[in-house]
Parts: structure tokens; sequence; C-alpha cells
């Protein structure tokens, strides 16, 4: 035992694998810092306020050229909110149930960094095989399991509303499990047209993401143009399972304080907001791979150049659609109030789930009659 102990140890590959988990912490932690970077200088235009620009560090201001646009700028107010968070009192109140109130943060968080890391963003070609471009080698997989995987965050609001035992936490935690219930089957129903069009007969790869995007590379082969009322249901059912607005009942301010989260602070509450945007970027990445062709730069129009320059051009293309997406929230956010939660539940199962159902029976008979 103290030989295979001390072999592990010593391994590189123990080494390597723990180096890459914390380098992809880091990039997803990143990218959701900037998401919401991008939410408060967005929201601040749209108010017609300033928003940060005034994020100082003294060794940031001495760097050449670009130390001060960095400061004025916001940039680096990602990395301030961060060491704010993990910096604060991490206060544990004695009426919470201690193991679940702890464990709720990294059940929400842990689903939505196992799905990004999965994330297809590109593709590039090397001796002839094309290979996808993600932040790891499972790049290729299901959507199902995409679903399936993210749809497990719900169990983190729920433990969190419970362990608070609070009836206000409790309350938003409820609100969340049937809103999650209630879009997720419109939000499979939604798909199963492109699932269907994506899927060839004699072939096992109708469900990959990666096909997905290959079968939009026409001129309006898009999904967004093939299945519009699929595209739409599908996009109604990302703002409800991320609980952004106008569907963010399981934290509502107005009616429940805060929500799911109210007894969290300090790092905790960290940890939540962290997963609130991962979830926002997973969202936006499935719609932009299912129905906007992915890393393809236009309709009818994959890629440019080749080799490496076809493969950076196309990262950028879907990295420029995402955060397109990321402002539509934020857009979405501040123009349109939040709904009652009878009109949420009314919406999910007396309009999604019909239209969801009607669209995939037409597409059953248009097919059937296409031949």
């Amino acid at each position: 035992m103290e030989k295979l102990l001390h072999d592990f140890v010593l391994s590189p590959l123990w080494y390597f694998t723990a180096a890459r988990g914390v380098t992809l912490i880091l990039i997803v932690m990143t990218i959701a810092g900037y998401s919401v970077l991008l939410e408060r200088k967005a929201s601040a235009w749209i108010q017609g306020r300033i928003g940060p620009n005034r994020t100082m560090h003294p060794l940031i201001g001495w760097i050449p050229f670009v130390g001060n646009f960095l400061m004025k700028g916001g940039f680096i107010q990602p990395a301030a909110d961060g060491g704010k968070f993990l910096f604060k009192e991490d206060a544990l109140p004695g009426h919470v149930r201690k193991f679940y109130y702890v464990l709720a943060p990294i059940i929400a968080l842990a689903p939505a960094l196992a799905v990004l890391v999965m994330l297809p963003f590109g593709e590039f070609t090397f001796e002839g095989k094309r290979y996808a471009i993600s932040l790891t080698q499972g790049a290729d997989v299901g959507v199902l399991f995409m679903f399936a995987i993210s749809s497990l965050g719900v169990y983190g609001i729920a433990l969190a509303g419970w362990s608070a035992n609070s009836k206000f936490p409790f309350l938003g935690a409820v609100r969340g499990a049937a809103q999650l219930v209630s879009y997720e089957l419109a939000m499979g129903l939604s798909v199963l047209t492109v699932f269907l069009a994506t899927s060839v007969p004699g072939e096992d790869h109708g469900l990959s993401l990666v096909a997905m995007v290959d079968k939009q590379m026409g001129f309006f082969d898009w999904n967004l143009f093939c299945h519009p009322v699929a595209a739409l249901v599908f996009l109604i059912c990302v703002f409800a399972e991320t609980n952004r607005h106008p569907f963010d009942m399981p934290e509502s301010e107005t009616d429940l304080v805060g929500g799911f989260h109210t007894e969290y602070g300090a790092f905790k509450f960290g940890i939540f907001f962290v997963a609130e945007y991962s979830h926002m970027v997973i969202g936006s990445s499935l719609f932009i791979l299912m129905f906007l062709g992915g890393w393809h730069i236009a309709p009818g129009l994959a890629t440019i150049g080749s080799g490496w320059v076809a493969a950076l051009l196309g990262v950028g293309a879907f990295f420029f659609k995402l955060c397109f997406f990321l402002f539509f929230f934020v857009w979405v956010r501040w123009t349109i109030p939040r709904f009652r939660y009878d009109q949420v539940m009314r919406i999910g199962w007396r309009v999604l789930l019909p239209v969801a159902i009607l669209n995939l029976l037409a597409y059953f008979v248009w097919y059937t009659i296409r031949g």
C-alpha cells in the first residue's frame, strides 16, 4: 500500500492532471468574472451611467501604455470582486444545517464546470483529421449529456434553500425546482426536431454537437432559419433555466429578499454568482452550436482560409456570437419586467409546452410528406 501511494504521488501524470484541473477552473472563473463585468458595463450603458471605471491597483498602474487603460476601463474589476469575496468574513449562521449549507454552492457550481470544459468552440484539421477545440479532450459529446449534467445545478438551489432553515430561501428553492421541471420539458421537445434533422440513417452521431454544427454549413442551413419555432422556444427556456430576468423567481428580491441564497455571504455567495454566469455561458453556447452555426462565420461561409487561420477565425466567430448573447441576456434584463410566479408557470405549461409539441408534430408531417 505504501509503495502504491509513493508511486502515485511521484507520478508525473498526477501532477499533470492536477495542474490541468486548476488551469481549467481558473479559465472558467475568468470567463464568469468577465461575464459579470460585461453585465455591469452593459447595464450601465443601457441606464445612461458610467459603470465600473476606477478599479485601481499599484502593480497594474506601472505597466507601460496599457496600465492606465486597464484600470480606468474596469478590466481588472473581476479580480477585485473575486478578492473581495475571498477575503470577506465567511460567517456560518447558527440556525442552518451546516453540512448541506456548505455543500449547496459546490453542487451548484460543479455541473457548470463539468459542462463548460467539454463545450466545443472550434475545430482544426491536422494530418487530414478533424479535431474539435475545447478545454478538454471530451469535446464531441452528445447534447443530451450536456442537458443532463447542467440540469443537476438545481439540486444546489434546492439544497441551499432547504438547509438555510428559513422560509424565504425555502420558497426560492421550491420555485427553482418547479421552474426547472416546467421548462425542461419544453426545452427537450424543442430540440427534437434538430436531432431528427441532424441524424443520418445508419450513423449514430445525431446527438453530437459537432455533427449539428457540420449540418449548418450551407447557405441558410442554420437551424435558426430551418427551425425558427424550436429556436424561439429553446431561447425562452434558456432564460428560465438560468434564472434570469424575467424568470428569476428563485431569487426574486421584491418577493423573497434574495431567494435561495439569502443566508449566504462572502465566498459561498460568490460561488453561486459564478455558477449563474457559467450557466448563462452554457445556455448561450448550446444555442449557438445548435441554431447559429457554431463556429461557422456566416450562413454559407463556413471558413475563410485554411489550417490554423481558419481555426482561429472559427474560434473568433464563436466567441463573437457568445459575447452578443451575453449582452442579449443583459439587454432583456433591463428591458422586460419580472413576471409573476403564476405567469411563469402558465408560460411554461400552457404556452411553450403545447407549442413545442405542435412544432414536433408539424415536423413529423412535413418530413413524412417530403419522403
